[in-house]
């Protein structure tokens, strides 16, 4: 005997919603209430499609891990890692929720497993072990979530802080911060190549250095 009606939406279009409206709005804005609006169901019912709103967030994260550009590994650790990293940074800049949900996912599909295995094979050459490289590739993926967090924020410091940073180190009590304000502290603007190929590297050969990885010498 049937019981009661067959659902009237797929979980792809609850995963779907929920990413339209986390892009267009945050991450805030998310709520299972919500979402059954979007889709035009009852509240409750969205409960048949996902069990929670961590589901929910599981489930959106790993459905837009779908559309990171691939980066196959060439041997070059260096150039691989700084090259996935842009590809993380592209991705979390198309989805500026995504930073904040990453946090204590879980895994739920492939998607974000292809993102874990491209880190795990540049990382092949350096000779670290696997939870070695496990530990690389969240601490890189960490760099550039607070990277684009930053970015989002487009922190100039209004004239406020302009005002107070400049009595404080009139006052000389900052020499150091005064010494680098003198020589254009903020006048360049935060490459992200740059910081992040300083991240990569200094993560990478200190590990390797401490185990006495085979490969600390490979390029």
């Amino acid at each position: 005997m049937a019981r009661g009606r067959p659902p009237q939406h797929t979980r792809d279009q609850v995963v779907e919603a929920a990413i339209r409206v986390a892009d267009a709005e945050g991450l805030a804005a998310v709520t299972m209430r919500r979402i059954a609006t979007e889709i035009g169901a009852g509240a409750m019912s969205l409960y048949t499609y996902v069990d929670n709103r961590d589901r929910l967030l599981d489930l959106m994260v790993d459905r837009v891990g779908a559309a990171a550009r691939r980066v196959p590994a060439t041997g070059d650790w260096r150039a691989d890692l700084l090259a996935l990293a842009g590809a993380q940074r592209e991705l979390m800049l198309a989805h500026p929720w995504l930073p904040a949900a990453l946090p204590d996912r879980r895994l739920t599909g492939t998607h974000m497993l292809a993102y874990l295995e491209e880190g795990l094979a540049a990382l092949a050459p350096t000779g670290l072990d696997g939870p070695t490289k496990m530990e690389i590739i969240a601490l890189i993926t960490g760099f550039v979530a607070a990277f684009v967090m930053g970015e989002r924020a487009n922190a100039t410091p209004v004239p406020e802080q302009v005002a107070l940073i400049t009595s404080a180190i009139a006052g000389g009590e900052f020499p150091h911060l005064a010494a680098a304000l003198a020589e254009g502290g903020t006048a360049r603007e935060p490459s992200f190549e740059r910081i992040a190929g300083w991240t990569i590297t200094g993560l990478v050969e200190q590990a390797m250095r401490a185990a006495g990885a085979p490969g600390e010498g490979a390029r």
